[in-house]
């Protein structure tokens, strides 16, 4: 089940969210903008590209606005066309499933769990001349890995050498520890085949609001892109969402300094249960299981992420959400429980 796609009032650690909620100035924003949902949105989200444009220090050229990261993911797939295209595995099913209704033939590149789901330079091998589009996560969505700076840089060359565009998914940077440090955006002016994607959805728990953003320097692109899609994808109340979301500087710091002081807590403990766990950087950690966890975990409460449906794991890995201290310690009681009584047959 996708994380989030559930109902009832489970303590949901399926969804990669922030654990502090809306900010007050978002939620705010959304109230204030009502007010005018009578009237239709701005197709181009000028203000909105704009801010952001401000906040990454990119040219508004650079922006395009979508209904969420896989809007965009989708309309980039429409927009390219490509006949062949490289995906990790596993990694975020969207891209295989915006790749297939474009009609691109998928080639997947296995993440290995003995080399710690991280790619090697085998991946620039997989970088046929017959690639037309790769996506690379960063960090991968389900295992939290990154891929190194100096790796991504020369798969981002050898990308401009074999004409083939790379859509960098950054949607979890904001997560990590020094983010500087692993986004590719000072190479945007330089590399037209580059598209970087970003989003409001986890840092500002603003999934209901659906907003994020594609950053690339090719403007004949973006406009194809703009084109694969509905002219008012992103409504008044998500432009105005994310304008303000900007201005929570002291949220974010916020949340950065829980999943800092709380991804190493959460990680100790699943291990101490005896858990093989993925030290992945980001805001969840995909573990492996010997015990089923879903039903008996439902039953205390709780819900986690099954990753059954990524390409290269089963339904002995689970991927959980860093939320706060005591959300954590929770989860960490009820698995002890549930391995416990698995344990004593």
């Amino acid at each position: 089940m996708h994380g989030g796609d559930h109902t009832g009032k489970l303590l949901d650690f399926s969804a990669n969210v922030s654990p502090l909620g809306v900010p007050e100035g978002v939620r705010a924003a959304i109230a204030e903008a009502a007010s005018g949902a009578a009237r239709y949105p701005d197709p181009y989200c000028r203000r909105l590209r704009a801010a952001i444009a401000a906040a990454d220090a990119v040219p508004p050229e650079f922006v395009l606005c979508g209904n969420g990261a896989s809007d965009l993911i989708f309309r980039a797939a429409l927009a390219g066309r490509p006949e062949r295209a490289l995906v990790p595995a596993p990694t975020f099913s969207e891209y295989e499933a915006a790749l297939s209704l474009a009609g691109c033939g998928v080639s997947r590149y296995t993440l290995a769990p003995e080399r710690g789901f991280r790619p090697g330079d085998d991946f620039l091998d997989a970088l046929t001349p017959d690639m037309d589009m790769v996506f690379l996560c960063q960090p991968d969505n389900p295992t939290g890995v990154t891929v190194p700076k100096a790796l991504l840089l020369r798969i981002l060359r050898r990308c401009r050498d074999i004409h083939c565009r790379l859509i960098l998914d950054e949607c979890f940077l904001g997560f990590l520890d020094c983010p500087e440090h692993f986004t590719l955006q000072e190479c945007l002016p330089d590399f037209p085949n580059l598209l970087i994607l970003r989003a409001f959805t986890k840092l500002y728990g603003m999934a209901g609001a659906r907003l994020g953003y594609a950053l690339c320097s090719d403007a004949a692109f973006l406009s194809r892109m703009r084109r694969c899609g509905p002219p008012w994808s992103v409504s008044r109340l998500a432009q105005a969402a994310g304008v303000a979301a900007l201005h929570e500087r002291g949220y974010v710091d916020a949340v950065r300094r829980l999943v800092s002081r709380e991804r190493p807590a959460l990680y100790d403990a699943l291990r101490a249960l005896g858990l093989y766990v993925v030290p992945g950087e980001a805001n969840f950690l995909l573990f492996q299981s010997p015990a089923p966890l879903d039903a008996p975990l439902q039953e205390r409460g709780i819900f986690v992420r099954n990753c059954a449906d990524f390409h290269g794991l089963d339904a002995t890995w689970y991927r959980v959400a860093v939320r706060t201290g005591a959300e954590n310690r929770r989860l960490t009681a009820a698995l002890r429980e549930v391995l416990e009584a698995w344990r004593n047959g």
